[in-house]
């Protein structure tokens, strides 16, 4: 899920001044006009998490920002003659990668109980996921500019399957839940001692949606 949000979230730093710059603006002014949609991506997130936890819903507020996004990218892939459309989709394109991403990463790592168990899964994530930014590395070229189609096509597919992990992701805990309301889960026989050193496993456990 993390892994295919690093993708476009490396590559935004990559082509969103190159845009910007087509505008026809000077070096200043390029730097000024960058900060609006990491201002607006910022202000997103904000608004996210915080309506996030007082719902104590995860998978909504992944996948929609993720969608929005997905727009922003599809647009900069079918759209080179607009400069201002261009600009507006970098707004969209911020806005849903940098809102998803922090949500990803909570509702990953508040599934898992126990520090230990917590603070290795957190360290997978995390180092797993930014092997992306080599690929985002790789994937804008200068050869490829101003249009960037291999670029841009490379980080809606990671987008994508940023989304349909989450789905499965849902569909595999909501599974679980389930089965733990039913009474099926392994382990539905131990003692409390024995459960409560099972963390998220233990059958009691119910996790985030």
């Amino acid at each position: 899920m993390y892994f295919g949000l690093i993708v476009p979230a490396y590559g935004y730093a990559y082509f969103a001044p190159a845009i910007i710059q087509s505008l026809g603006h000077g070096t200043i002014q390029t730097q000024l006009l960058s900060v609006p949609p990491w201002a607006t991506a910022f202000g997103l997130s904000m608004f996210i998490a915080i309506i996030s936890d007082y719902t104590k819903h995860r998978y909504v507020f992944t996948l929609l920002p993720t969608l929005l996004g997905l727009v922003g990218f599809i647009i900069l892939l079918t759209v080179h003659n607009n400069n201002h459309l261009q600009y507006a989709a970098l707004f969209l394109a911020a806005s849903g990668v940098y809102s998803a991403m922090p949500i990803i990463v909570c509702w990953f790592n508040t599934n898992l109980a126990g520090h230990k168990r917590r603070a290795v899964a957190t360290g997978w994530q995390v180092g797993f996921g930014n092997i992306g930014g080599i690929i985002a590395a790789y994937a804008f070229l200068a050869k490829d500019s101003p249009r960037y189609i291999t670029g841009y096509s490379i980080c809606i597919a990671f987008m994508v399957l940023s989304a349909v992990s989450c789905i499965l992701y849902l569909l595999g805990v909501s599974r679980e839940n389930r089965q733990r309301d039913r009474g099926n889960a392994h382990g539905s026989d131990l003692s409390l001692e024995e459960k409560q050193k099972l963390g998220d496993l233990n059958p009691d456990y119910r996790y985030i949606l």
